[in-house]
């Protein structure tokens, strides 16, 4: 409980003396016991005359849908300067973490290096009703007014009437329990008996960015030989198909190699090699390769997603370079589009098969000079969970549209050393 982890960091602080011991076993008792209950994970976030604040929580209940508007209580300890500057700011925002944002409970619960107003640079806010700041991709976010609070021994409990509600709409809630950040998990699984997935059924997830131009295929090929197969695919971002790796929503997963913990199981496809995308008519692009530093002057339409955005910092950061920003966009074929428009150039790692963007705008794509370091497009499942019959055969099609024959004993395919480019390549 983070409650429990504040109170001991503050532990000898305020002077009042001890505990007799048997009361002390019952709070020891009672902590251990608190412990097992899985609670979501929250930020407690208020900004006003007080200032800018916000405060890592696992207690965070409904109180009443019932009241004239729905009331909710959280409850933080009396040290915290979070607790006086919500009271005076008067309110506040309940941030419920996705199960791939344990980085940000992280950062508001004192464990990184991160103090003061440096805390909230781990996301990305906006605000509601209240102007408390609201992660903005939140799983659920609750936009409150302070209606009453009360000090009960270390903890002030703090009431809230909702004002506004953010609902994301997909994701899986960040838990805490047993002292440990968890995913939930669903009783009903897609298994047999034998523990491998039920016949005919399959879940897969790729990367968001590149999955347009590698499932389509690959679900042609399996559908083909499998009409009746039940499949499942999900697109999102890195953190996200980790997190359902984990927990079963899917068997297995196309990614990229960053990032990948030791519980997973990796086998390389594809070497993904960047390149420089510009307008057509871009005085640059009439030169066979662009190095990084003839960019400095120019305009990054950067592709903000991760881990593609670190990627991408760090091919500047290894040749000494801070690029200027222009903008910072989540969608591939929008940074396409932004440069196809002249506004700035891209650095891309996926290479569409069509060098013109949604809109009819030409584009370029030139490779960067010297050496510089590729990415790697990665099958990833998760280790010590045997493979269903159909996730085999999956794995085989990934192999075959990648020119792999073969994985090697130790789980990782010999991928070409060329860029894969669905369909052809950009000139």
């Amino acid at each position: 409980m983070f409650a429990e982890e504040y109170q001991s960091r503050m532990s000898g602080k305020g002077g009042k003396s001890q505990p007799a011991p048997a009361a002390r076993a019952l709070r020891q008792q009672f902590l251990h016991g608190m412990s097992h209950a899985a609670c979501t994970v929250s930020v407690v976030t208020t900004d006003g005359v007080a200032g800018r604040h916000g405060v890592t929580v696992s207690a965070m209940v409904s109180v009443s849908a019932d009241t004239p508007q729905p009331t909710l209580l959280v409850c933080i300890h009396h040290l915290s300067p979070v607790v006086s500057a919500l009271l005076e700011n008067g309110v506040f925002c309940v941030n419920v973490l996705r199960d791939d944002q344990a980085h940000i409970s992280d950062n508001f619960a004192g464990r990184s290096s991160a103090r003061g107003a440096a805390k909230f640079d781990c996301a990305t806010w906006t605000t509601q009703l209240t102007g408390a700041p609201r992660v903005v991709d939140s799983l659920v976010a609750f936009d409150c007014r302070v209606t009453a609070s009360e000090r009960v021994g270390s903890h002030f409990v703090v009431f809230g009437s909702v004002q506004d509600i953010f609902v994301a709409g997909t994701g899986a809630p960040l838990i805490y329990a047993n002292r440990a950040y968890g995913v939930p998990r669903r009783f009903r699984q897609r298994r047999s008996p034998r523990g491998g997935a039920a016949a005919g059924a399959l879940a897969i997830g790729c990367y968001e960015v590149f999955a347009p131009y590698i499932v389509p295929a690959l679900v042609a090929r399996l559908t083909k030989l499998h009409p009746a197969i039940d499949l499942t695919v999900v697109e999102s971002d890195q953190d996200h198909l980790i997190a359902s790796l984990r927990r079963s929503d899917t068997e297995i997963a196309l990614l990229y190699d960053f990032g990948l913990s030791a519980d997973l199981r990796v086998e390389h496809l594809a070497e993904l090699i960047p390149y420089v995308l510009l307008a057509e008519g871009h005085p640059l692009a009439a030169a066979s390769s662009i190095a990084l530093e003839d960019l400095m002057q120019e305009s990054l339409v950067l592709l903000d997603v991760e881990p593609s955005r670190e990627y991408f910092f760090s091919l500047f950061r290894d040749r000494g370079l801070e690029p200027q920003i222009g903008y910072r966009l989540r969608s591939l074929e929008m940074v396409r589009g932004f440069v196809g428009h002249g506004l700035g150039y891209s650095l891309l790692a996926t290479k569409p098969a069509n060098n013109m963007t949604y809109d009819g705008r030409a584009l370029v794509a030139r490779p960067l000079t010297g050496a510089v370091k590729n990415s790697r497009l990665v099958l990833v499942t998760l280790k010590g969970r045997s493979m269903s019959a159909m996730a085999l055969e999956f794995a085989e099609h990934c192999r075959a549209l990648f020119g792999i024959n073969h994985a090697h004993p130790d789980g990782h395919g010999k991928a070409p050393p060329a860029q894969y480019a669905p369909g052809g390549a950009q000139s």
